[in-house]
């Protein structure tokens, strides 16, 4: 993906980019790392921080390691990831020997339109929101192409207007309303421009820096890692760098 501007994002095609990668990195290694206890009363894995980036990194801010996943909402491997290895990401986060950070990698204006709604309710429930969009994604797909008309019609509209236009077709805001964010917020979080701005940002930071070339894609400890776009093909990275 080319880098953009947050409005030529919302404005490219409706079609979207296919997800998974082939990418090349080096191979982290370290020694075992020991477990660091959360304050008491307290569990790393619920211990939410925003990152100078914008982003939410989950856990022991002074793990040794250090897990980074770009992903896309609207990818398919992304969503196989989420749902075989959030739980388990939780439970290496709650030992305090690894951190873990989920980067929005946006690809299409239905992904960007996910992620304005993820982070819309901030640091607390981000990461259970995101999970569950996610698992959501099948039935996101199945609304928008019931009303492929009106979905077609969103590229009528001034950029700053489609996501909610999106959102509203893809049955997102009713979905994100459940979930404790109320309407009006949805409504706000979706039209924020400087937020979609930020996304766009990311996105050519990390192709900038990181080359990405697909998603997921998996940093541990600022290294992009080869070869591994789900959780049996992470695991092994994950011993190997002191897990």
């Amino acid at each position: 993906m080319k880098a953009v501007s947050a409005l030529a994002l919302i404005a490219v095609s409706l079609t979207l980019a296919a997800c998974g990668k082939s990418e090349e990195g080096a191979k982290p290694s370290g020694d075992p790392v020991a477990a660091v206890s959360a304050p008491a009363g307290t569990s790393w894995s619920e211990t939410i921080a925003q990152t100078p980036e914008g982003y939410y990194l989950m856990g022991n801010p002074s793990a040794k390691i250090k897990l980074v996943e770009y992903g896309s909402y609207t990818c398919s491997h992304c969503k196989d990831f989420s749902a075989e290895a959030s739980e388990e990401i939780k439970k290496i986060v709650d030992t305090g020997k690894m951190s873990f950070e989920f980067r929005t990698y946006v690809r299409d204006p239905i992904d960007l339109t996910t992620a304005l709604l993820a982070s819309c309710g901030g640091k607390d429930i981000y990461y259970p929101l995101s999970e569950q969009f996610f698992a959501n994604q099948a039935a996101m797909f199945e609304k928008v192409q019931g009303n492929e008309a009106a979905f077609q019609g969103v590229e009528k509209l001034p950029p700053a207007q489609r996501p909610g236009a999106i959102a509203q077709i893809a049955g997102l805001v009713e979905y994100a309303q459940q979930r404790g964010i109320a309407e009006t917020q949805a409504k706000q979080c979706l039209a924020d421009t400087g937020a979609a701005e930020r996304l766009a940002k990311g996105v050519e930071a990390a192709n900038s820096q990181y080359q990405i070339q697909g998603t997921p894609s998996f940093l541990i400890n600022g290294v992009l890692v080869d070869n591994v776009a789900n959780w049996s093909s992470l695991q092994p990275k994950l011993k190997e760098a002191g897990i």
